[in-house]
């Protein structure tokens, strides 16, 4: 899989011209009321399908990546600008696609074509057009390592007890949805879904129209803490390009972007197992812990400050991880258990308490946010090609079975795709809030925190140690982010 040449500064110095991008329509001032975005299986069937064919076709046909009529322009957007793991990732990625749509109209000259959604809660396979490898799909990518993404999916961002919105609330849907099943999906298809490049790929535009649709159905519904539109959390707006910008208001609903989705409802199940070959899948994103995974003999790291309010209470040096999973512990002093206990039952994060502030942070020295970092991570050639990826929980029993915890022990996902954006964005530096999961334990059990990788694995997945990590921790922090 090789790698876009064009680095961050090559893109804002050659990027398209100002009187290309002003081209673009921009919010407001283009009539798209009534575009309707289908689902993948009824979009093949309607003339728009040749449509999105050949627009992909001549995109990628065009060699200069300063041009916002090439296919690695957009590709270049993202990894230049997305936000991951951080505040806005909806919102910014809502933005993203409207301008990425409207591109495909230009280039096809056709107005009334809507990009598609993949549902995969319906149909966990990726649809069969992308898979042709025949000479001249525009749909098709060498790579890929699975197209059965049902261990990729769960049900948990749809619990009625996930009713905040944003990060550094308690039990918030962006965190929850980003977590898992979207960077799974990301990581088990692999290739370059696996990757911040990953737009090379095709699917990731059906992938992230689902996405955008199932935030509308969830920003609907009566009982979530979503924030209104003349709330603060939408001032401000967001860079695509140099001179592509969009308002975060505009963001708010696709109905102010002039689109809707033809269904928005959430999924109430997991899809039917997919069938591979004679093999009836059943396993899926939290799949069953029968016994909490064996603690490796890691060294340990003691506590420290790590700067910028942040301060490490302990954790474990020199991580490889395989297709086995692993434990590591985590000793706590007393005063730190006690700290610790105060930060995941403060009122700073449960409902609504931060909903107006993305970036909410503790009054000075307060320390309220917990968090596992995963530090200095680095995936191996393996590793990169994806196909896996690893739950993450603190605390699972320690013996019995450990699958009715599970749930509620969960704080979030690491693969490939995550690596690469950690990589691109934080030095490599991997944060994993932990407030909702420690929350409830008492002083006893929280001595010891256990911090545990679950593997997950497609179809097909590698074998042998594909990512490690300089330090697993255990921090306090005065932000969430």
């Amino acid at each position: 899989m090789a790698k876009n040449p064009y680095s961050r500064r090559t893109f804002l110095k050659s990027s398209a011209s100002a009187a290309a991008l002003m081209s673009l329509p921009i919010p407001g001032m283009t009539a798209t009321t009534g575009h309707v975005r289908v689902e993948w299986q009824t979009f093949k069937t309607t003339p728009q399908y040749a449509s999105f064919l050949n627009a992909i076709k001549l995109m990628k046909a065009v060699t200069d990546a300063s041009k916002p009529t090439s296919w690695t322009y957009w590709v270049n957007v993202h990894l230049n600008y997305c936000p991951h793991m951080a505040p806005y990732f909806f919102a910014w990625h809502r933005g993203y696609l409207y301008y990425f749509e409207q591109q495909l109209r230009t280039v096809s000259g056709d107005s009334s074509l809507t990009l598609p959604y993949w549902d995969y809660y319906a149909h966990p396979t990726i649809p069969s057009e992308f898979l042709d490898s025949a000479t001249g799909n525009p749909l098709y990518v060498s790579g890929r390592q699975n197209s059965n993404v049902y261990n990729a999916l769960t049900m948990a961002p749809f619990s009625t007890q996930v009713n905040n919105f944003q990060r550094g609330t308690s039990n918030s849907y962006e965190a929850s949805f980003e977590n898992a099943p979207h960077n799974p999906v990301h990581d088990i298809i692999g290739g370059w879904m696996a990757d911040m490049q990953s737009p090379t790929d095709p699917i990731f535009y059906l992938h992230h129209a689902n996405v955008d649709r199932l935030f509308d159905g969830w920003a609907g519904l009566a009982r979530t803490n979503y924030p209104s539109p003349t709330d603060s959390y939408w001032n401000g707006s967001f860079t695509y390009a140099s001179g592509l910008t969009i308002a975060k208001s505009k963001t708010y609903q696709p109905s102010a972007l002039g689109y809707s989705y033809a269904n928005n409802s959430l999924p109430t199940s997991m899809p039917p197992s997919a069938q591979v070959g004679r093999i009836i899948r059943v396993q899926a994103q939290i799949p069953p812990i029968r016994t909490r995974p064996a603690i490796g003999n890691f060294s340990a790291t003691g506590p420290r400050s790590i700067g910028n309010g942040r301060r490490s209470l302990g954790g474990v040096a020199n991580l490889k991880l395989s297709e086995h999973s692993v434990s590591a512990a985590v000793s706590l002093a007393s005063s730190d258990v006690t700290a610790l206990q105060t930060a995941v039952t403060s009122t700073l994060t449960t409902p609504a308490a931060t909903n107006a502030n993305p970036n909410a942070q503790a009054a000075p020295g307060q320390a309220k946010f917990a968090k596992i970092v995963l530090d200095t991570v680095t995936v191996t050639s393996l590793g990169k090609q994806g196909g896996y990826f690893y739950n993450v929980y603190v605390n699972l029993p320690s013996a019995g079975d450990a699958d009715p915890s599970a749930q509620a022990r969960f704080v979030g996902t690491i693969g490939p795709f995550e690596v690469s954006a950690a990589m691109h964005h934080a030095g490599g530096t991997l944060m994993l809030p932990a407030n909702d999961a420690l929350r409830g334990l008492t002083p006893a059990e929280l001595k010891q925190v256990v911090v545990s990788l679950v593997r997950v694995n497609g179809d097909n997945s590698p074998t042998g140690v594909v990512m490690s990590m300089n330090e697993l921790r255990l921090e306090l922090a005065t932000t969430a982010d």
